[in-house]
């Protein structure tokens, strides 16, 4: 691949060979949806080739406006989204449906990369500036109600307001805020959320709220050593797993690839996330290395929640694996992601 030379091509290859081994995993479980992941693949690699062969400044001067473009969709959703299962996360485009909380992502990173690399973040006012920028987004996403990805955002702001290099006073006194607010957050959650939390504490209501996490248990557990083979997995087949292809798909995987596949999937994910860190370590323009370190923060909390809940010693939230769950939003806002990723390597040395 020419046009991509003096890229980074070992993140290249990791994207690209996650991809695969999750579009192959959705596959054994559901023809159909893998036949669509792989169009979302295609429409997410167009533009992770077109984010590439972007320099990244420009996106330097363009995160205000996606940033409002994005708070506006959230702001859409609340009125035309549809619902599905109580939830209205989704706006329907005709030909698929799109999750603006997904496109939040990257533009809150540029957004927020932008604001720590101009101006002082050891000011109390700049802090709660930089608080507000991912506020806004969340306060949308968490009434849909979409308690994972508004997690997803506090995440990256703390990642990236850490990178930023802020004093350990105001990082112990946002610590200490965080953990205060608790039980404010905990009264604003739906009742099957607070359901969901005490089942976790208390280990009860197998066939009630407890019943996905007993179901994954199962699944990943029965796969043993060498799992039951691709496309032989009981429990999603026979549905017993609920969404197999989305929020349980390690389960599902674990079922079918048994401990081999599923640790070949964490040491990829491992290398993959140490590869992005120690990338955000060799580029000298603070930007691109916030940028860099608000992507793979993204994919490490998402990658920790996700397998820890389908193993049971997490709380279900329903985060996604990404480049392995079933969802087109996701993926193309993964894919744009890392198509940044790739783009300020370029420049690293510059």
């Amino acid at each position: 691949m020419k046009f991509l030379k003096g890229y980074d091509n070992v993140t290249i290859f990791l994207t690209y060979g996650l991809l695969a081994f999750g579009i192959l995993v959705i596959y054994s479980g559901a023809v159909n949806l893998a036949v669509g992941q792989l169009i979302f693949a295609i429409i997410g690699s167009l533009i992770f080739l077109l984010t590439v062969q972007t320099d990244f400044r420009f996106f330097y001067k363009a995160n205000f406006l996606m940033y409002v473009f994005v708070i506006l969709l959230l702001i859409l959703t609340i009125f035309v989204g549809t619902p599905i299962r109580g939830a209205v996360r989704w706006i329907d485009l005709g030909i698929f449906a799109l999750q603006p909380s997904e496109l939040a992502k990257p533009f809150v990173i540029l957004t927020l990369a932008s604001f720590f690399s101009t101006f002082q973040i050891n000011n109390l006012k700049n802090i709660l500036l930089s608080l507000a920028i991912v506020i806004v987004p969340v306060l949308f996403i968490f009434q849909q109600p979409d308690l994972g990805n508004s997690l997803v955002l506090l995440a990256i702001w703390a990642s990236m307001f850490f990178a930023s290099g802020v004093r350990l006073s105001y990082l112990a006194g946002m610590g200490a805020l965080a953990i205060g607010t608790m039980p404010v957050i905990y009264s604003l959650l739906e009742d099957y959320q607070k359901q969901r939390l005490l089942t976790f504490l208390s280990v009860n209501d197998p066939l009630g709220a407890g019943y996905n996490v007993l179901q994954s248990t199962i699944a990943v557990g029965s796969g043993q050593l060498f799992g039951r083979g691709l496309g032989l997995g009981t429990q999603s087949h026979l549905l017993f797993l609920p969404e197999f292809s989305t929020d349980f798909i390690f389960a599902s995987l674990a079922e079918e690839l048994g401990f081999v596949g599923a640790l070949i999937l964490i040491c990829l994910f491992l290398i993959f996330i140490w590869r992005g860190f120690s990338l955000a370590g060799e580029v000298s323009d603070q930007f691109g290395a916030l940028v860099i370190v608000g992507v793979f923060a993204f994919i490490l909390f998402q990658f920790v929640i996700n397998i820890g809940m389908n193993i049971g010693i997490i709380p279900v939230t329903g985060i996604t694996l990404p480049l392995i769950s079933y969802g087109g939003s996701s993926l193309i806002s993964t894919l744009f992601s890392l198509g940044l990723v790739v783009s300020i390597t370029k420049h690293r040395k510059n």
